[in-house]
């Protein structure tokens, strides 16, 4: 593999709805697309890379396959994997590796989700059928993903200290920047009190502990640096990548640390920079406890010391000391499954000026990407992206 080829996104768009009752899947699939290689100035024409994960209609292993004949692309690179949450970073690193390879040199991301308007409960909060060997051992006995999340947030309260309040300054601060972001599900802004107020859903964890539901979807378009330099339009140069499998290791698993441990030195090393490097996060949030045990995980502060970390407005843009999610993230802006995507998309608005300007981070030069997929007290994959601004 040639490694030395420097790969970019090109193009980012974010489906404005939240709720897309009479939209198909596939039409949001479309829609997203089209913006994103609007954004970017290419035509399908020029994609022969695609990428995508999730449309719960088909059968997974054959989801690039149908989707890239509804789109009618022609490719000669392909990517269906589906690691939930963290599926979309994922989808950016194999393309950028494709790139480097010579496999393509425009590669599509496409995200669409409906678990908003469908009737099934793909969000796991329910009763959704048997799909997996450890559902069988796990599933059958009450847990859900809400259960799962708040066993990880009990036990760091437990291990470290840390507080129902300092889970709450994650929500406060993504729903500061939710009040500036015209399509965020959840605009108004929230205190530490309201959090703790809301109803229990899963001790600790209360309701605005826990991310939205909605609909909606994004794209991105990676593109090879022959091709970056035929654009006019600013990029984001893909620095840096880590991807890693936390699973729970015959049982010796501590609930309290996620896959980003390994995905995040993963990253920094790959990029040669450090997290002090970094000008802004996007973390996927699926829960307050999520983020939290990411910033530690990731190095951004010592083990045990997430819940002092994101006390007094650190998370909180623009002069926070780590802005993070600054269009409300899952927990306030929307979430309509595997939110990874839309992590990727407003860490390329940060990195091209181009976010909100109340919630703009002043020279944003390097910005981290996170995702989760699966469930921090059991299974799942974490995988960092560092990405770079033109000016940088």
């Amino acid at each position: 593999m040639s490694t030395d080829r420097s790969v970019y996104i090109a193009g980012a768009y974010e489906h404005p709805t939240r709720e897309a009752q009479n939209k198909t899947q596939e039409q949001l699939h479309a829609e997203v697309a089209r913006g994103a290689l609007d954004d970017a100035g290419l035509a399908s024409s020029d994609v022969n890379g695609y990428l995508t994960s999730g449309v719960p209609e088909y059968t997974y292993a054959l989801v690039p396959i149908v989707m890239a004949d509804y789109l009618g692309l022609e490719v000669n690179f392909a990517d269906g994997t589906n690691f939930g949450g963290s599926s979309y970073p994922a989808h950016v690193k194999h393309a950028a590796n494709a790139i480097r390879d010579g496999m393509c040199d425009v590669c599509l991301i496409t995200f669409g989700g409906r678990p908003r308007s469908r009737d099934d409960d793909e969000s796991g909060t329910g009763t959704r059928p048997l799909r997996i060997l450890q559902d069988s051992f796990e599933r059958i006995y009450g847990m859900n993903i809400v259960s799962m999340y708040a066993m990880a947030a009990k036990r760091h309260m437990y291990e470290y200290g840390t507080t129902a309040e300092q889970l709450a300054e994650v929500r406060v601060a993504a729903s500061h920047h939710a009040q500036f972001n015209e399509h965020a599900v959840y605009p108004d802004p929230v205190s530490v009190e309201d959090v703790i107020d809301s109803p229990v859903i899963a001790d600790p964890l209360h309701l605005y502990d826990c991310c939205s539901v909605t609909d909606g979807g994004g794209a991105v378009v990676v593109v090879s640096e022959e091709i970056r330099e035929q654009l006019d339009r600013e990029c984001v140069e893909v620095l840096g990548e880590g991807e890693y499998i936390k699973h729970q290791n015959g049982g010796t698993i501590d609930i309290t640390s996620t896959g980003a441990r390994h995905s995040g030195p993963a990253a920094f090393e790959d990029a040669g920079l450090t997290p002090d490097d970094v000008d802004y996060a996007s973390i996927y949030d699926s829960f307050t406890i999520t983020v939290l045990e990411t910033i530690e995980d990731l190095g951004f502060c010592e083990k045990g010391a997430g819940g002092e970390f994101v006390e007094d407005g650190a998370l909180q843009a623009p002069d926070g000391e780590l802005p993070v999610n600054t269009d409300g993230g899952g927990l306030a802006s929307n979430h309509p499954d595997r939110g990874g995507m839309l992590r990727t998309i407003e860490a390329v608005r940060q990195l091209r000026g181009e976010a909100t300007e109340e919630v703009q981070v002043p020279g944003a030069e390097v910005a981290l990407v996170h995702g989760t997929g699966g469930d921090i007290s059991t299974r799942h994959a974490s995988v960092t992206l560092l990405l770079g601004g033109e000016g940088r």
